[in-house]
């Protein structure tokens, strides 16, 4: 068993320890509470956020590239029509990517 005595008699207690005990407890528990990661935050969201981003840049640029294609099969004015709409497709992914970043945490 421990031979050491406690570090302080429980009969004989000083007021004003037992006071400065329970606002240092109570400060950890508001600074643990304060330091708890929000609901909706870390590792999972950030690879949510970018699987997002992801998406909307190759679906961007795949569905103006095919888009294009489809356009220029039909109207026979290759490759302008795909160049056009791969280029629409860039300017539109980049433009869902900003607002994406742009977005306040929930």
């Amino acid at each position: 068993m421990n031979d050491e005595s406690p570090a302080r008699d429980p009969i004989a207690e000083d007021a004003r320890i037992d006071s400065l005990e329970k606002r240092l407890q109570a400060a950890k528990e508001r600074e643990e509470q304060r330091n708890r990661p929000a609901p909706g935050t870390g590792t999972d969201a950030n690879y949510r956020m970018g699987s997002k981003v992801l998406s909307e840049l190759v679906g961007g640029i795949g569905g103006g590239a095919l888009i294009g294609w489809v356009i220029d099969r039909f109207a026979n004015t290759s490759p302008w029509g795909l160049l056009v709409m791969l280029f629409l497709g860039i300017i539109v992914a980049f433009r869902n990517i900003i607002r994406i970043s742009n977005r306040r945490p929930d």
